[in-house]
């Protein structure tokens, strides 16, 4: 039996009526509501859920923002399209099932055994020949090894013979009621494990999105889903030493928060690192709290191992900071700056007010982030930070597959230390977001300082840009800042050009002094930004850039590059000199002209440059930190589960009986003959195949005699 594609046909007056149903229950349409939701469900995969409107702003631009917004492809899982059509497709497939099963259950009883003796010779697989027994004789036997090599079998007397009907393979028709109640078991799961139960209490119960802030307590009923919701699947964040019985709801505009029956209490959050810094293991140490009677659960909680109670799966989704306190130390960058030290908490902020810094203005403080363990890959590619709670899916990949474009550098992945994030927002309310390391970073550049990486972006869209402020002998930055502060005083640059000319022109030619010393005052001038204009789009002048863009205007094009080379040779000769007068008026010895001297100052060069064009008067070091740790957990109450489960396990048998299972039938005519009988084989097959070929040429000869190929 052929499964049709058409739907339904309704004996009605209305065409209408007759045309809607056949379409809905037809397996084209099936087909193409399957068909939408699959796509439907990439964009939903390749596209963040549930994000802020402006992180779709950032990225996307404000025309997509909206176009996603309208078409809710930011919460593509419970727009209501997608509901619909999730719903059109059970419906469709369950009229397809209700349509198909009766004809399947039918096709089964039937053995087809009035068939006639000329219809058996048009089969593709069809045999005759002659048999020494009676007819009644070879039915029997026929039917007889038939039924023995599992095969259904059905006798027929007829005036002029017997015929031997048989049928195997009735399992490929149940695969393809198995495969399709599958489909509609998966979709009744997702609707009931998805949002279309918060959509309904949303629609009928009068429940609303939340988007104010506060504490969780004051937020109002119409804002909180009952304990008796039958399904949902929120977040729980707890830090640790406390505890919480409410979990977030993310909706497209905003949030809903589901009371639970107990309360999560976290003890311990627990991580395990690999010796290179990556993580191996994170769990959860909690108690749970019945809030009915009062009893107290201890329970464990890991990746991939939930915890279960009263019907709620608790999984550990990430970590975060609990709260964590912090000792900051500002480093001013602006002319007559004050450093000071600051305490704050993680997800906190602190006003900051001319009276610790008198060149910035009124600014927020907020300590967006503390990273403990921070994973640096410096085998290649030397990029930014790698987050240790993230998989980079596609370095796993390539490192598995061996496909041409593999590459052959190997990653050194190793831990850096902790860092801080933070962001600064102005009086407008603009901010910018910096990302700080405690400890400097030994690089694997020959002859390279350790530097501290001090990293800025405008947008969370962005990557980071580092600058790298040298460490100095004692591994600090006061070296440098030293020398950044003496770079800004007038005299001390004065004092550091005489020096400079001093030691490098024979004392008896004086006018060569001169010429030397007008050249380097020049040039440290130009660095340090003194009689420079801004260029377009820039508030500061001054550095490297200022230097070339000197050189260009007047210098001729033919000998700017050794009038260059000259220049910055001049400036990295009068920049030490520099620093060798900081080091003076602080106590210090002078430092020689060693290799790692060479390496600090190339590298402070470079960072002083950078330094004139960084976007905040101080920069925040990480002076020390106590760390609370939290875990994010994800509560889920899924009764749809088992059906899901139920429709997986019928899908594989389904499939499995359509692929892999051959309905066959079998026919023997057996007539009487002159010297016994004349015997007619025929086999159908669903599928034509080798195997098909293979078991008619056994059967042909195992039954009737007839020689095989």
């Amino acid at each position: 039996m052929s499964v049709s594609t058409h739907g339904l046909r309704l004996r009605s007056r209305s065409h209408a009526l007759r045309a809607a149903v056949e379409l809905l229950s037809s397996m084209r349409f099936s087909i193409s509501l399957l068909t939408v939701i699959c796509i439907a469900s990439v964009i939903g995969t390749v596209l963040k859920q549930h994000e802020p409107a402006t992180n779709y702003v950032n990225q996307f631009g404000p025309f997509w923002a909206e176009v996603f917004t309208l078409a809710h492809l930011n919460a593509v899982y419970s727009a209501w399209w997608f509901l619909l059509i999730l719903a059109f497709l059970v419906i469709s497939t369950s009229l397809c099932i209700a349509r198909s099963t009766p004809k399947i259950l039918a096709d089964l009883k039937v053995y087809k055994e009035n068939i006639r003796e000329q219809s058996l010779k048009a089969f593709s697989h069809h045999a005759s020949a002659g048999l020494a027994e009676s007819p009644e004789a070879a039915a029997r036997r026929i039917g007889g090894l038939l039924a023995g090599g599992g095969w259904k079998v059905r006798l027929q007397q007829r005036d002029n013979g017997w015929m031997v009907a048989a049928k195997a393979g009735a399992a490929n028709k149940i695969g393809y009621i198995a495969a399709h109640s599958a489909i509609v078991l998966v979709c009744l799961g997702g609707l009931l494990d998805g949002d279309l139960v918060v959509r309904a209490q949303m629609w009928f119960n009068g429940k609303t999105p939340y988007t104010g802030g506060g504490m969780i307590a004051d937020v109002p009923a119409q804002h909180r889903l009952s304990t008796t919701n039958p399904t949902f699947r929120g977040n729980v964040m707890v830090a640790e030493g406390s505890q919480s019985g409410t979990a977030i709801l993310n909706q497209s505009d905003g949030i809903l928060l589901q009371d639970l029956p107990f309360a999560i209490e976290l003890k311990k959050f627990i991580v395990e690192h690999y010796s290179t810094g990556m993580p191996k293991l994170f769990a959860s140490e909690i108690v749970i709290h019945d809030k009915a009677t009062g009893e107290k659960m201890p329970a464990r909680v890991e990746v991939n191992h939930p915890a279960s109670y009263k019907g709620i799966e608790i999984y550990q989704s990430s970590f975060d900071d609990g709260g964590s306190s912090v000792k900051l130390h500002a480093l001013p960058l602006s002319p007559g700056g004050k450093a000071f030290d600051i305490d704050g908490v993680i997800g906190g902020s602190s006003q900051l007010t001319k009276g610790q810094d008198a060149g910035a203005d009124k600014l927020t403080l907020e300590y967006t982030g503390l990273r403990i363990i921070n994973v640096e890959n410096f085998g290649g590619d030397k990029g930014g930070a790698i987050d240790p709670r993230k998989v980079d899916l596609r370095e796993s990949i390539n490192s598995r597959m061996g496909a041409a474009n593999k590459s052959a550098v190997k990653k050194e992945l190793r831990n850096v230390g902790p860092s801080i994030s933070y962001k600064l927002r102005d009086a407008a309310g603009q901010a910018r977001e910096f990302h700080n390391y405690m400890l400097p970073v030994q690089f694997d550049d020959a002859g390279a300082v350790p530097v501290f990486l001090m990293g800025v972006r405008e947008t969370p869209t962005e990557p980071f840009r580092y600058l790298r402020m040298p460490a100095d002998e004692q591994g600090l930055t006061d070296g440098f800042l030293r020398l950044r502060d003496a770079l800004t005083d007038s005299t001390l640059r004065e004092q550091a050009v005489a020096r400079y000319a001093a030691r490098a022109v024979d004392p008896a030619r004086p006018e060569l002094a001169s010429q030397l010393g007008a050249s380097a005052s020049r040039a440290l001038a130009l660095f340090a930004g003194v009689g420079v204009a801004p260029r377009a789009g820039q508030t500061t002048a001054g550095g490297l850039q200022a230097i070339s863009d000197f050189m260009e205007g007047n210098v001729p094009a033919p000998e700017r590059e050794r009038a260059g080379e000259l220049m910055v040779r001049i400036l990295n000769g009068v920049l030490f000199e520099l620093l060798q007068i900081t080091r003076e008026r602080a106590g210090l010895k002078p430092l020689d002209t060693s290799a790692t001297t060479q390496a600090f100052m190339a590298q402070a060069v470079l960072a002083l440059s950078d330094a004139q064009h960084y976007p905040a008067p101080m920069i925040f070091t990480l002076k020390d930190f106590t760390q609370v740790q939290a875990s994010v957990f994800q509560v889920a109450r899924a009764p749809g589960r088992n059906i899901v489960y139920l429709g997986c396990a019928l899908l594989i048998l389904g499939v499995f009986a359509m692929l892999y299972v051959r309905d066959r039938r079998l026919w023997v005519w057996l007539a009487p003959a002159d010297q016994g009988t004349q015997a007619t084989m025929a086999l159908s097959t669903n599928r034509k195949t080798m195997d098909g070929d293979r078991e008619f040429d056994q059967l042909k000869h195992r039954l009737i005699g007839a020689k095989e190929g």
